[in-house]
């Protein structure tokens, strides 16, 4: 096993530890659908941190992904990692969240204008260009989302982080629904350029299941009344494939590209915790305003 590969597995597993021993709280104190979307901030922060150790780990072998314009490439992964790993502590320990998540989504959003947006010319016309495009856009979207959830509720700020982050996600889940359909034969979730494996039964299946799932949580996202439990219902989607589908895959190919199915696992899981991450921020049911604080009230309380 190598440096990069037992790095990134020991901040995934640290980070989950850690995470589910101080989400305990919150977990019991939520009710409903809020027991689902508890979970949101902790899958973001456990992808958060394996990145962050590929960041540590490797980071000459990323430093040629950084824009030529920019000196001292080396310094802006290790610059990044450290952003990473603030962030998924920040996310864990419920602190200081109302900084460190609209920061995580100005993060995003500068990856894409720096990386993505000088590239639109040549990739204009490939379709993995634009999954990968609108990801960290997707990313950007959910971290907007719980940022503007803990700011207080009368602001504009905090209108406006939700309103704008949770559009964007829900426009991602609906092209990827797209993506599912129409291309089933790739591996789901995010919808990238590998083929689903040969052990995978039914893939065509699960590719179109996965796909409602997407398509119905999108649309739900830009209704009021059906924000939360849309979110939860394609977070949990989400959340499975990524143990039942990419988990199998990390160990199947785990002798022979291990670092790729890790990103596969930190992918997925991300975006399974940014799709939760959307349902937050607007009021409980009138059967559930009686209920003990919700994860945003307790992480309000925190940040």
């Amino acid at each position: 096993m190598t440096v990069e590969v037992g790095g990134m597995i020991a901040a995934g597993v640290a980070t989950l530890v850690v995470g589910v021993a101080l989400v305990r709280a919150r977990f019991a104190a939520a009710m409903g659908v809020e027991r689902i979307l508890v979970l949101g901030p902790l899958c973001y922060a456990i992808a958060l941190a394996v990145f962050a150790a590929e960041h540590f780990t490797d980071s000459r072998g990323m430093a040629p992904m950084v824009p030529h314009w920019l000196p001292a490439h080396l310094f802006w992964v290790w610059f990044v990692g450290f952003a990473w790993l603030a962030a998924a502590i920040s996310f864990i320990l419920a602190r200081c969240v109302r900084w460190s998540a609209p920061l995580v989504a100005l993060m995003m959003l500068l990856i894409v204008v720096t990386l993505d947006v000088p590239n639109i010319p040549a990739g204009v016309h490939q379709r993995f260009f634009w999954i990968l495009f609108v990801r960290e856009m997707s990313f950007a979207g959910g971290a907007m989302v719980l940022g503007g959830s803990v700011w207080p509720r009368a602001s504009l700020a905090s209108a406006a982080l939700m309103r704008t982050g949770r559009a964007i996600v829900g426009a991602v889940m609906i092209f990827y629904a797209v993506e599912h359909f129409l291309h089933p034969h790739h591996v789901v979730g995010v919808p990238l350029e590998k083929l689903a494996p040969a052990w995978v039964p039914v893939p065509v299946v699960i590719a179109w299941i996965v796909g409602i799932a997407l398509l119905l949580g999108g649309i739900g996202l830009f209704f009021r009344p059906t924000v939360r439990i849309a979110a939860a219902g394609a977070g949990c989607v989400l959340l499975l494939v990524t143990i039942v589908y990419y988990g199998p895959m990390l160990v199947s190919e785990f002798h022979t590209n291990p670092v790729e199915g890790l990103n596969y696992v930190g992918d997925t899981l991300l975006y399974a915790g940014t799709v939760l991450l959307a349902g937050l921020g607007t009021s409980p049911a009138p059967s559930d305003r009686s209920a003990r604080p919700s994860l945003v009230e307790n992480t309000h309380a925190s940040a």
